[in-house]
Parts: structure tokens; C-alpha cells; sequence
């Protein structure tokens, strides 16, 4: 979905979807809220394992699976993801969480169950979608025009939640029916069992949350009201041990004028994970900074203001954005942003590139709008002649109702070469694969424009050589990297108009897709029934 330039921000009415909660008045950071945890000691002393563990696979957002995926010859089953979806001029404007999957075939799938808040968690078996358990949550989102995203993640074959007030829910043993859900708060529980109606319409997290392979938490947070202890907002750390701490954004930029995280920004680590990188702004369509800060204290190390490559005035950040740093194999950050003067690039937006401790700014890719690029191993393609040891794989719209031909592509850019952009002819990433959309959108006059990608976040298959990725024409595509062709292609409903979705690859092989509101789980022909919802 195009950028919108008008604002229909959504409401912030509560819903309190864990009534039984006790909230006590025990300082401390932690508090159990349900103890019918089932006994398993290997299960929850699981160390960090593949699957599909947050937001674009891992804590560098690479996209890159560690399972081969399976043919696209049926869908096994689907479920919906948002209950009461609401249309805006035909148009559905919801950012969706990323499904999770955990090393035994667990997807954990985020659910909106309310027309703008109300939200809970299904665990659902990968093999026939069938309900293991359900957790609702008393999480809301923040005000923005593109309905944020609800964005848990796994830890340690724990379920990590956004919840009320700032705080997250813990749900352990992930693959079993009964656990313990255990409610933390990055400023300490006791002062959130103090006021929590003070702190729940006062505070939300803003971002997915990360975790790394220790186990620590990172997420952004809003402050939209006056709370008992003076919490700004910024972005927050909860330990492995339980112990929170948070920055302002304010302080981590080191300038007064910023405000907030990017929403639905996903901080990510450094590949040694003693470094976090997560955006900041001042405003909706305002100005902001790439930051880096010490993954242990916060503390700031590094930061690079976001800056158009081509006018040189200040990038811009919408909160209409899920786009979140994706960090290379070398270190390198990619992270995407809005052209200025909008949309003299058609609303492509850019994807800046820095260096790992953001001295250098180095080339741009061409596109950058609402886009979280995926890793691509150069020996992944064939065609490829180049010297970069690593390539990217970006959506590559031209909006045509932007001015822009309508020729909607998706890309692997090398980021160490170049080509002349489309629009201003500057030098951006060379590209190395690009692909049309194979569906017409007669909507517009130019000739030949193609339904657009609908794609914030796509898999990568290094196994087969592909990638996965929606079209708003309703289908799923595996493009395969080879032949530069689309092998596969799986209809999922008739299309729509909609924020952009991710996709993913199971343990099993299984491939995800996100499409009108609802999650296609996808594979082989094995005979088992589509249907369960």
C-alpha cells in the first residue's frame, strides 16, 4: 500500500483482555499472574534455536530461513489475524505482527481481535493449524494512520508479549498447552501495580519487540501522558535476569528535538549483539536519527542523522513506516526512509546504507518506502558477477499514482556497485535481478502498470535459491533467483488494497503469507484438509 498523505488516526480506547489479572503490590520487576505450567525442564531450558524467532527471522532482521521450504501445492490451513478488519476507501490499513514459528512447529500468531484494539496470541501446531493454546493480552496500539503493528516475539521457547502500560506478558513452554505467564515492566512492576491505570493509558510499546540469543528484550515505548515517575518515551531493555532499564529517545539522539522511536521500528542487533540500532524521530513526516547504542547500557555510542541523498535536507519518518534496520553480514546497516521533498520519487523513499558505527554514509538503494531488506547470499545468484560477498532483496514499486510508471517491481540490489536511479539518475545500488509483477492494474493510464508488491519483510530460501513475496494482487510468488522467473505462484484471496505484510518459512518447511487479514499457511500436496480458522 502507497504512502497516505492524509491523517485518520485511530482511536486509543482500552481493552482489558486479562481481567483476572492480578496486579499486587510487591516492588520488583516481576510477577507470576498464573502458575499451571506444565513440567518440562528441556523445553524451557532450550537454548536459542532456529525457526522463525521474531520480525524478519533474527535480531540482524536478514530474512534469511535455516529450513528448505516446501512446494507451494496447496494451502494446508488458514486462520485470521484480525477479527473485525476495517476498511478505509476500500483499503485495508492495518500493519499485521509477524507470525513466529518455534523450532518444534509452534506458529504463534498475533491477533487482532477488536475493530482497533483488543488483542491476543494463538499458538497454533504448523502441521494442521489446530489451537494449542490462546492468550489475550491488555495491550493497545498507539495513534498512527496505518494501524501499528502487534509485534510478540520468542525467547528461549518463551512467548514475548506487548502488553498494557508499557509492561510485556512472558509465556513459557511455547509448544505446550498450559504455562506460566509472568508480567514484567521495564521501570519496575511495583510502580506499575502502584497507578496501572495511570500507566496503561500513559504508555505503549510503539515497536515489535527483539530479542537476542541471551535473551535480553529490546522494544520502543510512547509517553503520552504524565506518569508517577517521569518516564519519557524512548526505548527500553529488559534483561534475561528480569531487570529493565530504558533511555529517552531524546537523550539517545542527544537532540532535544526528537521525541519518540520510529513506530513499528524493530531495534537490531549488531552481529556480536554488543550494539542495538533502532531509528528516532520528532514527529510523524518529520526528521530523524539512525541510532547506535551499547546493547548491555544503552548507552549511546554512535548516530547518524537520516538524510535524503539526492536534496540533502532531512529525510522523512512516517509512522506509516514499519521499515526497521536490517544488518549486514559486514556489519553494514540498511535502513529505510521517505524522500524530500514527497513524493518527488514517486514515494519509493530511499534505503540508506551505513557503516557499522554510522561514520559513513555510503550508496543508497533506490527504494526504501515501508521496507525492511532481506540478506542474499551472492552465491545464491547465478547471473551474478560481482566483487560484494552479500546482496539485498527489496520491494522496487514506481506508484504510479505518484507520478511514477506503475511498473511494479521487486529487486536484489548489490550494495556495493551502482546504477543510475529511475527518477533522478544519481547513483543508487546496482541492480542485479529485477522482476515485474505478472498481474495488469487497469486502474491507470500509463502503459503496462502491474498490481503492486505487498511485501514489508520477505523470506529468503537459501536452500532452493528463492525468495517469497504478496502481491496486492492476492498471490503468493516464489521468485526464483536463478532462472529470474516465478516458479511458483499460490492464490490466497482475490487482492486488496493493504498495508504491507511479511513473509516466512516454518520449521517444516512450511511457507506463511499474510493476505486480507488473514495467515495462509502453505506446502506440499500431503492430503491434509485447508480449513482450520
Amino acid at each position: 500500500m502507497r504512502h497516505l498523505r492524509y491523517t485518520a488516526a485511530y482511536g486509543s480506547g482500552l481493552w482489558l483482555g486479562l481481567a483476572m489479572l492480578l496486579y499486587g503490590t510487591a516492588a520488583g520487576a516481576q510477577q507470576t499472574i498464573t502458575g499451571a505450567a506444565q513440567a518440562s525442564g528441556q523445553l524451557a531450558e532450550r537454548e536459542y534455536s532456529d525457526g522463525w524467532q521474531t520480525q524478519s527471522h533474527d535480531p540482524q532482521h536478514t530474512g534469511i530461513s535455516s529450513v528448505k521450504s516446501q512446494a507451494l501445492g496447496l494451502i494446508h490451513w488458514h486462520t485470521p489475524v484480525d477479527l473485525q478488519p476495517r476498511l478505509t476507501s476500500g483499503e485495508l490499513l492495518n500493519h499485521y505482527g509477524s507470525p513466529l514459528v518455534t523450532q518444534l512447529n509452534t506458529v504463534i500468531v498475533p491477533v487482532k481481535t477488536g475493530a482497533t484494539n483488543g488483542f491476543r496470541v494463538e499458538a497454533r501446531d504448523g502441521a494442521d493449524g489446530s489451537v494449542k493454546w490462546m492468550l489475550n493480552t491488555d495491550y493497545t496500539v498507539p495513534s498512527a494512520p496505518f494501524l501499528p503493528s502487534f509485534g510478540p516475539t520468542l525467547s528461549r521457547n518463551n512467548v514475548i508479549i506487548p502488553a498494557a502500560g508499557g509492561t510485556i506478558l512472558v509465556r513459557d513452554q511455547a509448544d505446550l498447552p498450559y504455562g506460566k505467564v509472568t508480567r514484567i515492566a521495564f521501570y519496575g512492576l511495583g510502580a506499575f501495580a502502584t497507578d496501572p491505570s495511570t500507566f496503561t493509558a500513559n504508555v505503549q510499546i510503539n515497536t515489535p519487540i527483539t530479542a537476542d540469543s541471551k535473551g535480553n528484550l529490546f522494544f520502543g515505548f510512547i509517553v503520552t501522558g504524565p506518569t508517577p515517575i517521569l518516564l519519557q518515551s524512548g526505548l527500553a531493555r529488559i534483561g534475561n535476569d528480569g531487570k529493565g532499564s530504558w533511555v529517552s529517545a531524546a537523550t539517545a539522539s542527544g537532540d532535544p528535538q526528537i521525541s519518540k522511536v520510529n513506530m513499528n521500528c524493530a531495534p537490531a542487533m549488531s552481529k556480536d549483539e554488543h550494539h542495538v540500532y533502532v531509528g528516532v524521530d520528532n514527529f510523524d513526516f518529520g526528521f530523524g536519527y539512525l541510532l547506535e547504542l551499547d546493547a548491555a547500557t544503552l548507552q549511546p555510542v554512535n548516530r547518524a542523522r537520516l538524510i535524503d541523498p539526492v536534496s540533502l535536507s532531512d529525510a522523512l519518518i512516517t509512522d506509516e513506516s514499519s521499515a526497521s534496520p536490517t544488518v549486514g553480514p559486514d556489519g553494514d546497516v540498511f535502513f529505510g526512509v521517505l524522500e524530500n521533498p514527497f513524493p518527488s520519487h514517486h514515494d519509493r523513499g530511499w534505503l540508506l546504507h551505513f557503516s557499522a558505527d554510522l561514520a559513513q554514509q555510503k550508496i543508497s538503494g533506490g527504494f526504501g518506502w515501508d521496507d525492511t531488506a532481506s540478506i542474499v547470499d551472492a552465491s545464491l545468484v547465478k547471473s551474478y558477477r560481482g566483487s560484494s560477498k552479500y546482496l539485498l532483496m527489496t520491494k522496487y514499486n514506481d506508484y504510479a499514482d505518484e507520478g511514477g510508471t506503475g511498473l511494479n517491481q521487486i529487486a536484489i540490489l548489490d550494495p556495493n556497485s551502482t546504477t543510475p536511479d529511475l527518477v533522478f539518475g544519481n547513483p543508487v545500488m546496482g541492480e542485479v535481478l529485477t522482476i515485474l509483477g505478472p498481474t495488469p492494474d487497469l486502474r491507470f493510464p500509463q502503459p503496462g502498470p502491474v498490481r503492486e508488491w505487498c511485501i514489508n519483510t520477505a523470506a529468503v530460501d537459501p536452500f532452493t535459491k528463492s525468495v517469497f513475496a504478496n502481491s496486492e494482487d492476492g498471490k503468493l510468488y516464489r521468485w526464483d533467483l536463478t532462472t529470474n522467473s516465478f516458479s511458483e505462484a499460490i492464490k490466497l484471496t482475490g487482492g486488496i488494497g493493504e498495508a504491507y505484510t511479511p513473509t516466512l518459512i516454518g520449521s517444516d518447511g512450511t511457507v506463511y503469507a499474510i493476505n486480507r487479514g488473514v495467515l495462509f499457511a502453505m506446502g506440499q500436496d500431503t492430503g491434509i484438509d485447508e480449513g482450520h480458522q
